[in-house]
């Protein structure tokens, strides 16, 4: 979806001046996290060269002058690209797995630490507590740690959350850790969280050749993500029938910190994006201050506030159909059913034209299978109309490369740091405002009431959107690459 960031005016016409990021300002040489990214410095004259004509096929990493790779490792920016065509490309293939391990470790952390919590103490709040600490602490995250997404090279950022991330997880294997303690260091976990996500985003944008394999690379994170709920608590409650919730925990160690060893073996040390003007919380400000900007933040964040809101009153409405727990976990796995379909058919039916004329539409109407429930439906029904809803996600892919084009390059990291903060929280808000709803209306009539209020509010920020690009007939990736190719033609000498 996964993943806030332009300047004033929002889409540019023309591409901005490439800033020279590679070597870091007076006073910043002696820091850990700056050592060596000189050596990622190009060459002089090679400042014109597109950033991704060769990053694809260099072999990771070293913090050395890069090797040029074999011929072939990778797509080109002339290329269509597609799902497959990232995995030609070494470095995705690393950040693919890496994402996978630590997927891993989080589902089986979100599943097990709540468990953990329950046999100590039988307490129904603080079990609770835990699954909410998995979101609450994002916000506040994502804007203190915004500036470091820009802050140092991409590659270190990553690896630090990942071994941050391990040891917070292993402190709660110790044997008679206090309850206050495992809390506490669930919600330290999920403060690097937005961090870690917008780093890595932000990263695929050096690493992937071109701006449709971004929106690819993006796209195929997030239907991993997707897919990761919809098995994941099934394996990992399989899981600790045989195991103890502690010795789970362990999995969850192991997968951080195979993650880490990943990213720093299988990606280039890259320098920061942000020049020394843009290190600072006036970036984020910058970002924001832009109303493209807020416009396309909005329309990531309110289509999935309002989505989650069945997820959050599955378990009533099972109830009230006599569904059990079966039809419980039915519910919670029709949307991101409907979000990995609705994903993969954009991403590889469409082409990127198309993926941008049906952004729009697809937010508009995204929650309106949501008003089926009126109807009080029958299970099946009920999961036809959240998997269908599901579907409209994929209007996030159209999404993805305005919100790529319009960002700043060298905010981009704190830009898709915001945007996943963002996300994460107005989730956790929706879920706890459909709650609150149902303690005064049925489970239907909530979910109903939501789609209402949502399409509505989607609707207002769509013509928003709309009329701030009003006037560009064609997708923002062709107007670029045209200025561009304008700019260059007009420097030749007649």
């Amino acid at each position: 979806m996964p993943e806030a960031d332009r300047p004033s005016g929002g889409v540019r016409s023309a591409p901005p001046t490439p800033e020279p990021t590679g070597t870091p300002p007076p006073g910043d040489s002696a820091h850990p996290l700056h050592a060596a990214d000189e050596a990622a410095t190009p060459p002089p004259g090679d400042s014109a060269r597109p950033p991704h004509a060769a990053d694809a096929a260099t072999p990771p990493p070293g913090d050395g002058p890069a090797v040029p790779g074999p011929a072939g490792n990778a797509t080109t920016p002339a290329e269509k690209a597609t799902y497959g065509s990232l995995f030609r490309v070494r470095e995705f293939r690393a950040v693919f797995a890496a994402h996978v391990l630590s997927l891993l470790g989080t589902v089986v952390a979100g599943l097990a630490l709540p468990v953990l919590i329950y046999q100590h103490t039988s307490s129904p709040l603080l079990t609770a507590l835990t699954f909410a600490l998995g979101f609450l602490p994002n916000a506040v995250g994502g804007v203190a740690l915004a500036p470091v997404a820009d802050r140092f090279a991409a590659r270190r950022v990553l690896v630090a959350c990942d071994l941050f991330s391990a040891a917070g997880v292993a402190l709660m294997l110790l044997p008679h850790a206090h309850v206050a303690l495992l809390l506490a260091l669930r919600a330290a976990v999920a403060f690097v969280q937005p961090l870690f996500t917008g780093v890595r985003a932000a990263s695929l944008g050096a690493i992937l050749p071109g701006q449709d394999a971004f929106v690819l690379g993006r796209s195929l994170i997030r239907v991993v993500a997707q897919s990761a709920q919809i098995v994941g608590n099934a394996a990992t409650g399989l899981l600790l029938v045989v195991v103890t919730p502690r010795t789970a925990l362990v999995l969850t160690v192991a997968g951080f910190l195979g993650s880490a060893l990943l990213l720093r073996t299988g990606t280039r040390l890259r320098p920061p994006l942000a020049r020394a003007a843009a290190r600072t919380t006036a970036g984020t400000r910058r970002l924001l201050a832009d109303r493209k900007v807020r416009a396309l933040l909005l329309l990531c964040w309110l289509p999935p506030t309002f989505a989650v809101v069945p997820e959050a009153l599955a378990a009533p409405y099972a109830d009230g159909l006599g569904a059990g727990p079966a039809g419980v976990g039915l519910l919670l796995a029709a949307g991101p059913v409907g979000s990995v379909v609705g994903e993969l058919a954009v991403g590889t039916l469409l082409r990127p034209a198309a993926r941008e004329r049906l952004v729009l539409p697809l937010a508009s109407v995204l929650l309106l299978p949501l008003l089926v429930f009126l109807l009080h439906p029958a299970l099946p029904l009920a999961l036809a109309a959240l998997c269908l809803s599901g579907m409209g996600m994929g209007y996030t892919l159209g999404l993805d490369r305005w919100f790529f084009d319009a960002a700043p390059e060298e905010l981009r990291g704190r830009a898709l740091t915001v945007m996943t903060a963002g996300l994460m929280s107005a989730q956790g808000m929706g879920m706890a405002a459909g709650g609150a709803l149902a303690e005064f209306l049925p489970a239907h009539l909530a979910i109903v009431l939501t789609g209402v209020v949502g399409t509505v509010c989607v609707a207002v920020n769509a013509r928003n959107v709309r009329r701030l690009l009003r006037g560009f007939d064609r997708p923002v990736g062709s107007r670029r690459a045209e200025a561009a190719q304008s700019v260059v033609r007009s420097d030749r000498p007649c």
